[in-house]
């Protein structure tokens, strides 16, 4: 798997570096996002942990994968500007257990 950096862009606002890239992986499946997110952060010199892939997307019968990243400068951005989604996604929150709400009874049909 090789990354190739496409295109920085620094984002002061939001306090991030976005970032195109495209992964070589040959006859190999699509890399994980966890594998694209160490070769990001080891190109860019950032921890692992800032790092959040926002997209990827390989050509049918292409060994290239396209995608989009965002690198934040500081945790505290990461998690003021990411959504809850995202951060799940990336281990980087929990997932809420979902509860189920009392069950109403039905009301039986009317009769005819």
């Amino acid at each position: 798997m090789k990354v190739q950096i496409e295109s920085k862009k620094e984002n002061a606002l939001l306090e991030r570096t976005e970032v195109s890239f495209s992964v070589e992986h040959g006859a190999e499946s699509t890399p994980t996002r966890d594998a694209v997110r160490t070769a990001i952060a080891a190109a860019v010199g950032a921890p692992k942990e800032r790092v959040v892939v926002d997209r990827m997307e390989t050509e049918y019968g292409k060994g290239v994968t396209n995608g989009y990243a965002k690198v934040y400068e500081s945790d505290e951005a990461l998690k003021k500007t990411e959504g809850r989604h995202m951060l799940v996604r990336h281990g980087l929150a929990e997932k809420k257990a979902k509860t189920k709400a009392a069950a109403k009874p039905r009301a039986a049909p009317k009769a005819k």
